[in-house]
């Protein structure tokens, strides 16, 4: 099956691309996968260090300035042309939107050329252009049993979940733990802001090692996110061993394993990988986000007794201090959470999606 996957500018995006393409691979060897990013995106650093084929168009995101609008059309124009002779040159099976403002001209050229087409809508809340392909596309597989009711009635839906989930899980507690030089016997918390780290999440966090809330006998994984590494490794000083305090890592799966909790913003990918684990949390959507899309995330979780909600205004140190102390302090109701957590994972959404494109593609 030969495969163009377009999505990118944020891990969230391109994560679950990658592990449709890993997981395709490992089901058909013979399989081709062309990856279309734009020209900036985080994409253009790692796709091809995952060992696959990437070609970038230009894609721009829709702005509200007047001044902006003239370039974004161009972009788009400009864009659906370029994936229109990707599309001719590579004569792909089947093309697949995962998101970012590549998608769009990507799936408008391939539907224009009679292409079948499957969208993967990532987030609880799908976005605008999400919703207007919808109603053309081949499929459209979500990660949320929810966003089926927020998409046209004749969009051709079906629930997969997002196939990151399908690549964490595989690692036990004690080889997490051993990653990090812990004791599996002691309680982890696990603290990160997504694939580029957060601002607010940072200084809050700062200001609770600063005042020394964190309990003794908690070890903790911190991963700020490498332009806010320096700023929060000068903000704490020296911290003790049983905190890790990380720019970046690229082995999160050793990192859900030995957690106990989480702290983290509610990205899509982010969430697909502690529900497939059963990982409770405590959320802090970004409210810098295209149509508040974290907060419905998040708010699927809150729901489902899965997490803990703060919105982004009602967040400090000493909210986060007083979350910890009283779920760490009641292993009844965090263990709970977990169980609810599992209950909304997909940990078969890879070959899931795989199935969908193999029923349409050519």
């Amino acid at each position: 099956m030969k495969i163009i996957i377009g999505g990118g500018g944020t891990g969230g995006h391109i994560y679950p691309a990658l592990a449709l393409a890993r997981y395709t691979r490992s089901q058909d060897r013979d399989s081709e996968i062309l990856f279309v990013g734009s020209k900036n995106g985080l994409e253009n650093k790692i796709i091809p260090s995952s060992g696959f084929r990437l070609v970038t168009i230009h894609a721009r995101g829709f702005q509200r300035s007047l001044k902006q609008i003239g370039a974004v059309a161009g972009d788009l124009i400009s864009g659906f042309r370029e994936a229109g002779r990707i599309i001719d040159c590579f004569r792909p099976d089947v093309v697949l939107g995962t998101g970012g403002y590549v998608a769009a001209p990507l799936l408008m050229a391939a539907l224009t050329k009679k292409y079948p087409t499957v969208i993967h809508e990532q987030n609880a809340l799908p976005g605008l252009t999400n919703r207007q392909l919808s109603r053309y596309v081949s499929r459209v597989c979500i990660s949320f049993a929810e966003t089926g009711r927020r998409l046209p009635r004749s969009s051709r839906i079906v629930l997969t979940g997002n196939p990151r989930a399908s690549e964490v899980g595989v690692i036990s507690r004690e080889e997490g733990c051993g990653r990090f030089g812990f004791d599996p016997a002691a309680k982890t918390l696990l603290i990160f802001g997504g694939s580029r780290g957060a601002l607010k999440l940072n200084r809050e966090v700062a200001a609770y090692l600063k005042d020394g809330f964190l309990p003794e006998s908690i070890n903790m994984i911190y991963i700020t996110g490498e332009i806010y590494y320096r700023e929060v490794l000068a903000e704490v000083g020296s911290l003790p061993e049983r905190v890790k305090l990380l720019p970046y890592l690229e082995e999160m799966p050793a990192a859900l394993a030995a957690a106990d909790l989480a702290v983290t913003r509610s990205g899509a990918t982010t969430l697909a990988e502690i529900t497939a684990i059963g990982l409770p949390a405590i959320l802090i959507p970004s409210p810098n986000v295209v149509n508040n899309h974290q907060y419905y995330n998040a708010r699927v979780l809150a729901d489902a007794g899965a997490a803990v909600l703060i919105e982004e205004k009602d967040f400090n140190c000493l909210s986060l201090k007083s979350e910890i102390d009283r779920l760490f302090g009641d292993p009844e109701t965090l263990a709970g959470m977990g169980r609810h957590s599992r209950k909304l994972g997909l940990t078969d959404a890879a070959a899931r999606l795989y199935e969908c494109l193999r029923e349409v593609a050519l």
